[in-house]
């Protein structure tokens, strides 16, 4: 914690460094080449509780896992608000998550299709955090959420962290509140990189985090592409992604979402929550791709921009047709990209030609179209990375108006 005022101040110069996309106009999320098999999310309080929603209700997306951070088991609200404050927060051995209850309503419901299979959450890792003196979300309901999974997945791909005495916030190992305050942003210096164990647990062996500069790029998309009038149903006009440079230059890379708490959406807290809580210095080393969709506070019982958990915009809000889940599959389904269109075989007497230009290059020859800020190769739409001059693709012409990245075949 000793480090705590100089990153605070390393961290705000990196953020005014990265103003100007700050204030430049959202734009369409762009696509990359994610390998959907590594998907993954995780979430903190009211995102901890929708990142298990995710994880279950898609299971077939979510493959690589989640991190649970003082949330709890899937459905624990069963669409009541008293249900949400008392047995889900406030939790005693007399008022706890009916977790019985909960993994009967879950097999039932994928049994009918409302959800993915169970099965699919059997190869998946999850961890678990909570704070031994969260005042908020007590322990003992992420011990019924620990309950819940070893029903799905069993204790060899759990990791339950609940020996660290932290309040109701985000940990990190270097920003934020001391580690025993709750307060605004709720992110806490505790000297734990929770981000950090979350990703490694739920990846296994990483590269060491980039504790220098970042060397990718934020990007503020419009929500409203995915949820018609995001403001009365809870969600923000905009999210953010953070994409490492290789990631944008075309490279595989995997997908984790990260969703927020209460309290903690762009109005109260700017972009803390998406500079500061440690993703993005992992994700930059190991070519993750970071998401981060962005709640609000609406008229209809959420004054404090939770996201949906327990129905206040959707009795449906736990099932793959609830409306914030389906926004946020979409969004993980734009990020992840349709496939690229099958190469259409080279005509006869065709001479495929390749050439290597700079990405704005390609862009003014109509080799390539845009999408936001980046280049897409035309008619196979394979991401191309920035439309920059600085960043240069070899795009080869297999058929009339159609290119592909790399050499001729």
């Amino acid at each position: 914690m000793t480090n705590r005022l100089t990153h605070h101040h390393r961290l705000a110069l990196l953020m005014l460094c990265a103003g100007w996309q700050a204030h430049a106009a959202p734009v369409a999320l762009p696509s990359y080449n994610i390998d959907t098999s590594g998907s993954s999310v995780s979430g903190l309080s009211s995102g901890g509780f929708m990142a298990a929603q995710l994880h279950v209700a898609f299971s077939d997306t979510f493959k690589a896992g989640a991190g649970i951070v003082a949330g709890g088991p899937y459905f624990c609200a069963q669409g009541l608000l008293s249900t949400a404050f008392g047995p889900c927060m406030a939790a005693s051995a007399s008022s706890k998550p009916a977790t019985a209850a909960l993994i009967a309503t879950t097999d039932s419901w994928a049994s009918q299709g409302l959800i993915d299979a169970t099965g699919n959450l059997a190869a998946g890792r999850v961890y678990l955090y909570s704070g031994s003196i969260d005042s908020t979300v007590k322990p003992l309901v992420m011990h019924e959420a620990n309950a819940y999974y070893q029903h799905y997945i069993g204790g060899a791909n759990i990791f339950f962290k609940k020996n660290l005495p932290s309040e109701h916030a985000m940990v990190t190992d270097d920003f934020g509140n001391g580690c025993g305050v709750k307060a605004s942003p709720y992110i806490s210096d505790c000297d734990f990189d929770l981000a950090g164990e979350m990703l490694k647990w739920i990846y296994g062996g990483l590269n060491p985090r980039n504790n220098g500069a970042l060397g990718g790029s934020f990007v503020e998309y419009k929500q409203a592409e995915f949820i018609a009038d995001p403001a009365s149903h809870g969600m923000a006009s905009s999210g953010w992604a953070y994409v490492p440079a290789a990631c944008g230059a075309g490279r595989v890379c995997k997908l984790h979402v990260v969703l927020h708490g209460c309290q903690q959406d762009p109005t109260r807290i700017q972009d803390q929550y998406v500079r500061g809580t440690g993703y993005n210095r992992w994700a930059d080393s190991n070519g993750i791709v970071v998401l981060y969709p962005q709640a609000a506070a609406s008229s209809a019982g959420n004054p404090n921009g939770c996201w949906d958990w327990w129905g206040y915009d959707d009795p449906d809000y736990a099932k793959k047709s609830g409306r914030q889940m389906a926004a946020i599959k979409a969004m993980v389904d734009r990020v992840s990209g349709a496939p690229a269109p099958p190469t259409p075989p080279t005509p006869p007497g065709f001479v495929c030609t390749a050439t290597l230009a700079s990405n704005f290059a390609h862009w003014a020859a109509d080799r390539a179209v845009n999408q936001g800020p980046f280049a897409l190769a035309r008619g196979s739409n394979q991401n191309m990375g920035w439309l920059s001059t600085f960043v240069k693709t070899r795009l080869a012409q297999t058929a009339q108006d159609y290119y592909v990245v790399g050499d001729c075949p």
